[in-house]
């Protein structure tokens, strides 16, 4: 590629900004086109660099100058700007691809429908506790691109999104992570699962023998789609189910045992995550460890001390004997499915947001064995209204995250739960995930 290829970023957030960066530091001509409006701190350091950018809207004809495009992942392929790039034949990738063509150092990939943050959190925190030089970046830290853009690291721990996953050319981690694969986003997937499954599974399509592919053994949808997908690399299998020969499993006892051809295998029996879903989390991250060569009295005290993460199966606080949990990040019917099952008490559960295809069938057990009642905080709560009014004494809608937390709390009684685990995206009342669950967060302390 010669230093004067024209670079086009389109979109600034996080990523785009950390492309166009990257792009600078390399000495590439760059420029930057946002649809919307770009966040202040943004636009000051995209100022800072020199970068030329624009917002409220992509001027087609400098876009498609472009000797190279590098698309941030939350603009679908079917806007307009994409389909003009792709009809010009002008090379399209991601923000991941870009950073891994600069990376020096080696790259533990995850993704999943769930789970990726955790076991995200988690690896870095193993190696960190190696003292290891590491970054922890992607859809968790900074970008990709910005933290190879600023300093070289021996490893980086990167949370992948399928979107990230779409346009890969050579994207090649040395561990790649696979958590599981449920229905989520099929909206940007022309609602075809096998669409969905393919982006998850393009996270090991450039390996190699060299190179390692850590997958659930006991996910279905895995399962479903891993011939037809499986990378060629050393394939290791995790599960709750099963012993593996080569991987990670729970023995009668409850431990996880983690086992390598030519290493010492390993048992860890305390974990500071608890549940079934942390369970898997743990035996990912603990895998990932241990081919990495880290210590295996470290790998336990990293399992074992590590503290739960913020806006995930969160506590936060008892009122009047109630307890209130922030599952904001259960973006999907699978989060909830885990969240649901791991409730120990009667549950008021908040449900409702941006709804992407949901298929809420498997709720249908929990929510009749551990729901009492259930708040709508939505705009259009019409399906889960049709899906689950006849499940539970009391459904009732909110107008908001306010009004959501009063009407919850009028409904509990001491030793109960209250859980907010929407199920849906946030975009209809909130910024994201994290707003919402800071709301909730904040409502509940006014109680």
């Amino acid at each position: 590629m010669s230093t004067k290829e024209h670079i086009v970023v389109l979109g600034g957030g996080e990523s785009g900004y950390g492309a166009a960066l990257l792009a600078k530091r390399n000495g590439y001509p760059v420029f930057l086109s946002d649809g919307g409006t770009l966040k202040d701190k943004y636009k000051q350091r995209l100022q800072a660099e020199n970068i030329s950018f624009e917002e409220g809207g992509h001027t087609e004809e400098k876009v498609l100058q472009a000797g190279l495009v590098i698309k941030s992942p939350g603009i679908p392929e079917k806007a307009t700007i994409v389909k003009s790039i792709r009809a010009k034949n002008i090379p399209l990738i991601s923000e991941v691809e870009w950073a891994y063509r600069f990376c020096k150092g080696k790259v533990i990939a995850i993704t999943g429908s769930n789970g990726k943050t955790t076991t995200t959190m988690l690896t870095h925190h193993i190696l960190k506790n190696a003292q290891l030089d590491v970054a922890m970046v992607g859809n968790i830290g900074d970008s990709f691109a910005a933290s190879v853009a600023e300093k070289d690291h021996d490893y980086y721990v990167l949370e992948v999104s399928s979107f990230q996953l779409d346009d890969i050319t050579s994207f090649k981690p040395h561990i790649a992570i696979l958590t599981n694969i449920t229905p989520d986003h099929l909206d940007r997937y022309d609602y075809k699962m096998e669409n969905y499954a393919r982006s998850k599974f393009a996270i090991g399509r450039y390996q190699d023998e060299k190179d390692y592919f850590i997958y659930t053994l006991d996910d279905p949808e895995t399962l479903n789609y891993f011939e037809e997908h499986k990378p060629h690399s050393h394939m290791l299998p995790i599960s709750l189910e099963k012993q593996v020969e080569e991987g990670a499993f729970t023995d009668e006892q409850n431990n996880i045992q983690i086992n390598l051809k030519n290493q010492e295998a390993m048992s860890i029996n305390e974990l500071a995550l608890q549940g079934k879903h942390n369970a898997y989390n743990s035996m990912a991250a603990g895998l990932a460890g241990k081919l990495l060569g880290i210590r295996k009295e470290v790998i336990r005290e990293s399992l074992a001390g590590f503290e739960s993460i913020e806006h995930r199966l969160e506590p936060v606080l008892q009122v009047y004997g109630i307890e209130f949990i922030n599952d904001s990040k259960a973006t999907n019917v699978n989060s909830t499915w885990y969240a649901l099952e791991s409730m120990q008490k009667p549950t008021i559960w908040i449900v409702g947001g941006v709804d992407k295809g949901n298929d809420y069938s498997q709720l249908h057990k929990l929510v009749k064995e551990k729901v009492k009642a259930i708040v709508c905080l939505g705009v259009d709560n019409t399906k889960l209204h049709a899906e689950f009014e006849e499940m539970v004494p009391f459904m009732i809608d909110a107008a908001d995250m306010d009004e959501a937390v009063r009407i919850s709390y009028k409904l509990g009684t001491k030793d109960d739960a209250v859980l907010l685990s929407p199920c849906c995206a946030s975009f209809d009342l909130f910024e994201n995930y994290e707003d919402r669950g800071r709301q909730f967060k904040a409502a509940v302390r006014r109680l």
